[in-house]
């Protein structure tokens, strides 16, 4: 692909939407078009990112019409509906739920250990450990290189109050 990507943030008006568009506007913008997507109730709202106002649209299948990737950071039942969408409409779906952790046909990528397995996404869709293994699978993938592990035993406590 020889133009920039064209990019789409969806929850862009989330905890994780906001947090994804400041590290967009701390790093060199590497994208063509950048498109905010949230729900009704966010649509119009006006984000800057780059140094241009950019405003949210909402929701729909159109949303990803002319987007190269789409990124999700929606709750499960969000992404399970609309990740699928993205993908029939031509994006590489990224999601950072838990909706496609288990299935098999989409790959759990973590840039830093299986980097080529983003190739492989018969959906369409590439999604992301969860937190816990997100925070540790860069130093065990590292590990496994040069000791082959076998097995991991991990507790979380999470929300425990």
């Amino acid at each position: 692909m020889s133009r920039k990507p064209n990019l789409a943030l969806v929850g862009a008006t989330g905890a994780v939407g906001t947090v994804m568009i400041d590290i967009i506007n701390n790093r060199p913008n590497i994208w063509g078009e950048i498109r905010l997507i949230a729900s009704p109730r966010s649509a119009g709202k006006k984000i800057a990112v780059h140094g241009e106002e950019l405003t949210v649209v909402a929701l729909s299948a159109e949303a990803f019409d002319g987007i190269d990737i789409a990124m999700f950071d929606v709750p499960d039942e969000v992404s399970e509906v609309w990740a699928p969408i993205a993908a029939e409409r031509g994006a590489v779906a990224v999601d950072n739920s838990g909706a496609f952790r288990m299935d098999p046909k989409v790959p759990l990528v973590v840039p830093e250990v299986n980097p080529k397995d983003t190739k492989k996404r018969p959906k369409g869709i590439i999604s992301n450990p969860n937190c816990t293994t997100l925070s540790m699978i860069v130093a065990m993938g590292a590990l496994n290189k040069k000791y082959q592990l076998k097995e991991l035993v991990v507790a979380s406590y999470q929300a425990a109050s």
